[in-house]
């Protein structure tokens, strides 16, 4: 029984190795499924598991300058990205109907390889994004949602551009995505830059928002394929595959929203309740380790009391 496994694993190897584009064999990460799937599985188990219990008893670090600069270059990175794929076809030779994936090896083919690929390796960079957290010990923040996301999309888009030629309609959907990481990461900059920055980030909450019109933008244009009266798309599989993530996720994000946004279960408890400028009313926030947040920062209180402090709406 072993050899037999061993022998389909051989098998289901060579044939990787037979459908991978050959302009992205040459790419970092893409010439095996096990190292990408390693990688993110060791960002899980560091996540939800490792990366708590070493902080368990450590302070929290301060990490305001990297975060910034991790942020202000995720910012750049995102738009770079963004202009690639609009110079690869979207802005150029694209109808934002039926485009057919470019099998070539034409310079403009291999711009949008290069683009997507870049769009796929980002995601393993994002992957900081969840080890800020854990080392400032913001663990309430790492909810299934944010572990999924990280993890399903690279490992995803691993198989998407090694089994089918990149490009064509499939690709809107990682140049949105990239737009909104622009809009996402111009918003963690600034709450990163500190409290003097507070007053530019009312629009927290629109960010699920654009979240949620990233993947309705996305649906709607890859349903356009089964209203079309003849579209040759090469990969159909993936048409249907694109649609069922933006739909699933758009109920991932909405579920969000409504736990979030109004029910309030993600939202501070208060007792005046949020002021009609958008800004948080007074607050008590329960800590407990016996800390009280002021302006978003912990202080000890030399009583073990709770002060009343401004916290912002999250």
């Amino acid at each position: 029984m072993l050899q037999e496994a061993t022998s389909n694993v051989l098998r289901f190897h060579n044939y990787l190795q037979s459908r991978t584009d050959a302009r992205v064999k040459d790419y970092l990460l893409m010439q095996s499924p096990v190292q990408m799937t390693s990688i993110l599985l060791g960002y899980v188990l560091f996540s939800v598991y490792v990366g708590p219990r070493l902080m368990a008893n450590r302070k929290p670090f301060h990490l305001k300058t990297a975060m910034i600069i991790y942020n202000l270059s995720m910012v750049l990175f995102n738009a770079y990205i963004v202009y690639e794929f609009l110079m690869s076809g979207w802005a150029t030779t694209y109808t934002w109907r039926c485009d057919l994936i470019d099998p070539s090896s034409s310079p403009q083919a291999l711009r949008m390889i290069r683009a997507s690929w870049m769009f796929y390796f980002s995601k393993y960079i994002e992957l900081l994004d969840t080890v800020f957290f854990v080392l400032r010990k913001k663990q309430t923040q790492i909810t299934f949602l944010h572990v999924f996301h990280h993890s399903f999309m690279p490992w995803t888009w691993w198989w998407g551009i090694t089994l089918t030629p990149v490009g064509g309609m499939g690709s809107l959907h990682a140049m949105v995505n990239a737009m909104v990481h622009v809009i996402m990461y111009s918003y963690y900059g600034l709450s990163a830059a500190g409290p003097r920055f507070q007053k530019y980030l009312w629009w927290k909450k629109y960010m699920t928002a654009i979240q949620l019109l990233q993947f309705v933008v996305v649906s709607i244009h890859i349903s356009q394929y089964y209203f079309m009266e003849k579209c040759d798309y090469q990969f159909p599989l993936w048409i249907h595959l694109i649609w069922m993530y933006g739909v699933f996720f758009f109920l991932l994000f909405s579920n969000f929203w409504v736990q979030a946004y109004i029910k309030g279960k993600r939202l501070p408890t208060s007792d005046d309740g949020p002021k009609v400028n958008g800004t948080a009313g007074e607050h008590v926030v329960v800590v407990a380790n016996g800390k009280h947040l002021q302006n978003g920062h912990a202080h000890h209180h030399a009583n073990g009391k709770v002060l009343m402090g401004k916290v912002k709406e999250i």
